[in-house]
């Protein structure tokens, strides 16, 4: 991706607590954590990208290339602080983000809450013009009414302008003659087209995710430009490129354009390294497993590829319910997240029940033991209580811990209240955040109609090697795999990603009326738009294209993929497309539905740089006893209701083929794992921790 191979490279992930960096300099690999500086963010990446660099003793000109992940834009959206936007939409539709799908997502709730749009209806504003589905112009767009409209502009101080017209999917037209006749007027506002972020049917969404990318621009332009100044002012004058929700790469300029793009970014980098480590390991089915200081995030992978979508839902007013959220139409690798990460703040209700998340104290003041003013019990109090943190090496050293403050916590937010003593206080917190990582993971695989059982848990993340092996136990899995670098996986999975950018066009055909030659048209457009973008990102690279459709039998509500040949459509591909789209179906739905049309309703082609997959690690040679342990430390054992001495391994010691048994502690710099007393550890051929359940274990389930 770099012209320099020998270029080291260098990855950055924004958590909501931690600011995560890891540096590939040939075959090193330098990985550090620094908490986030939430006012500024860019201060506490400049921070760890000095640390980092200092550690490994590389110059900034010996960097190749950069690549960087946030929750900027996400939290912008939660938290509701994204620029003043208005909304420029056709005559009659002011409302249609408001009356989103007129369903109740939660139908026994008669005070059910509905996400506010991003957008309030004072902002909204109609323009006299209409299209049709098929592009055809049924009234002329009043091109007076939008100009009368830039006072209200500027007398409203708005930031941001979304412009989301009626059918603009299918005829551009009207709202690029509005984007002309506006910035004519007002040429630094910030204009989102919904014809270029989200160019697809559906009114609703297409609205949404138009809406959102113009209330986050503003402030992600800015963070951008500055941190990039900076990084360009300390001397990086290589590449900077963006991760993005999809599991791909994008440049500056087009993060800049569509930010909504990164949304989810980080959960995304940590998918990408745990498909790389299945195909490593050559494990067909795998649960990931990210924990980190805010949250935590579940994604099945199968034949180390993570399941995608083209839709996501932020901000939901009901954590867990789906639809309660604002939707979005991109790229994105489908995964479950939840209030679950070290900061999350446990609490005990009305009703006596001990509930965790989905709150987080973060980084600032962070959990008790942070000792920077933060007093409610959260996880990573609980787990330096139950024994499983080493005070004097969190984090790198970069944070000092204050155990006697996790412990106060602890004791006063949910020993008092249940009238448990500190350490049993501390196990319950942990059980109820390990049972909802657990229920979320079985909820999601069923959702996708996939199974748990038999999968192999990848755990990283700060706080994921710590829960893994419970989470394990809970879910009936017999492995955990726990790659090198864990507590910085996402960052190392930025390393690890391909350049890519997918274009979507929504263009309706009927199989039975198959128009070869305008779909030919409109896919050489897109390929030729995608090739640029990813070209301008990497010049040099081996480019790799894949083209598909979403198709359904007529009158459906919603499609499934079929993937198309890399070659001009013919007559003759009606019938391809019909036997592809069948074969689809039935490995869905088990079944067919006979002598009905099929349609195709929107169109992709993704362009990405050709990644080499990671080949097969061999078994080690040898299976030998860990060396001696560099310490003892007291470790909660739930049996014994009690702390019990266990070892202490550096994990830096333990070489392939070593093996030890659990209970016991596997310690370094971002993290730790947990051994239990139902596992047994071994380091693979790659340096990887692989627990096993004991077969004694096994057969007690």
């Amino acid at each position: 991706m770099t012209g320099n191979p020998e270029a080291a490279r260098l990855a950055v992930d924004i958590g909501g607590t931690f600011t995560d960096l890891a540096l590939e300099a040939g075959a090193r690999l330098v990985t550090t954590k620094v908490l986030t500086t939430a006012a500024r963010p860019e201060e506490g990446v400049l921070a760890g990208v000095a640390k980092v660099m200092a550690e490994a003793g590389v110059a900034p000109g010996e960097v190749g290339l950069i690549i960087h992940g946030t929750t900027l834009a996400t939290n912008a959206l939660i938290e509701r602080k994204g620029a003043v936007t208005a909304l420029l939409t056709t005559e009659g539709f002011r409302d249609s983000v408001e009356m989103a799908y007129e369903n109740r997502f939660e139908q026994y709730d008669i005070n059910i809450d509905r996400p506010d749009p991003l957008v309030p209806r004072y902002l909204r504003w109609p323009v006299p013009e209409r299209v049709d589905a098929r592009g055809q112009v049924l009234k002329p767009l009043d091109e007076a009414a939008v100009e009368a409209l830039v006072p209200r502009l500027r007398a409203e101080g708005i930031e941001a302008l979304a412009v989301g017209l009626i059918h603009a999917y299918a005829n551009p037209a009207h709202e690029a003659r509005v984007a002309e006749i506006v910035r004519a007027a007002l040429p630094e506002l910030s204009i989102t087209l919904s014809s270029e972020v989200c160019p697809e049917i559906r009114e609703y969404e297409r609205l949404s995710t138009t809406c959102a990318n113009a209330y986050v621009q503003p402030l992600m332009v800015r963070y951008l430009t500055r941190l990039e100044s900076r990084l360009r002012a300390d001397g990086f004058a290589c590449p900077f490129l963006l991760m993005t929700s999809g599991g791909g790469l994008t440049g500056f300029e087009t993060a800049v354009r569509f930010p909504i793009r990164l949304v989810e970014s980080g959960p995304a980098g940590g998918a990408i390294l745990a498909s790389r480590v299945a195909a490593e390991c050559a494990l067909e089915q795998v649960l990931s497993y990210d924990m980190g200081g805010t949250t935590a995030k579940i994604c099945l992978i199968d034949e180390a590829r993570p399941l995608t979508s083209r839709s996501f839902e932020v901000a939901r007013v009901y954590r867990f319910m789906k639809g309660s959220g604002l939707p979005l139409r991109i790229p994105a690798i489908e995964m479950v997240e939840i209030g679950a990460g070290g900061g999350s703040i446990a609490r005990v209700d009305a009703l006596k029940r001990i509930t965790v998340g989905p709150d987080s104290a973060g980084a600032e003041p962070g959990p008790a033991c942070y000792d920077r003013g933060g007093s409610e019990a959260t996880v990573t109090d609980a787990d330096v209580v139950l024994g499983r943190i080493d005070p004097a090496s969190f984090a790198g050293g970069s944070v000092a811990l204050a155990p006697a403050k996790a412990g106060a916590a602890v004791a006063a937010s949910i020993g008092a209240a249940l009238d448990l003593n500190q350490a049993l206080a501390a196990f319950a917190v942990s059980e109820v955040v390990d049972e909802n990582m657990a229920n979320a993971a079985r909820v999601h695989a069923i959702e996708w109609g996939k199974e748990i059982a038999h999968r192999t848990l990848i755990a990283f993340g700060g706080a994921a090697p710590l829960h893994a092996a419970r989470l394990a136990e809970k879910l009936g899995l017999d492995r955990v795999v726990v790659p090198s670098g864990a507590g910085v996986g996402s960052a190392i999975g930025f390393l690890r990603a391909a350049i890519s950018y997918e274009v979507v066009r929504s263009r309706y055909q009927r199989l039975s009326a198959f128009d070869p030659v305008a779909a030919n048209g409109f896919l050489a457009e897109m390929a030729e738009e995608a090739h640029a973008i990813v070209r301008g990102a990497a010049p040099a690279a081996e480019l790799v294209e894949t083209r598909s459709a979403y198709m359904r039998y007529l009158g459906q509500g919603h499609e499934i993929t079929v993937e198309l040949p890399l070659r001009p459509l013919e007559p003759a591909d009606a019938a391809l497309l019909a036997r592809s789209f069948a074969e689809a179906y039935t490995r869905l739905y088990g079944r067919t539905i006979p002598d009905l049309d099929v349609e195709l309703l929107s169109w992709t082609v993704t362009v990405a740089t050709k990644v080499s997959m990671p080949r097969l690690a061999a078994a080690p040679e040898s299976r030998e006893q860990a060396p001696a342990p560099s310490q003892r430390a007291p470790l909660f054992d739930p049996d014994a209701a009690a702390h019990l001495d266990v070892p202490v391994y550096r994990r830096a010691t333990l070489g392939p083929g070593m093996h030890l048994a659990g209970p016991a502690l596997i310690v370094e710099d971002q993290t730790t794992t947990v051994v239990s007393a139902a596992f047994e550890a071994s380091i693979n051929a790659l340096g990887y921790i692989v627990l096993r359940r004991r077969t004694a274990d096994r057969s007690a389930d």
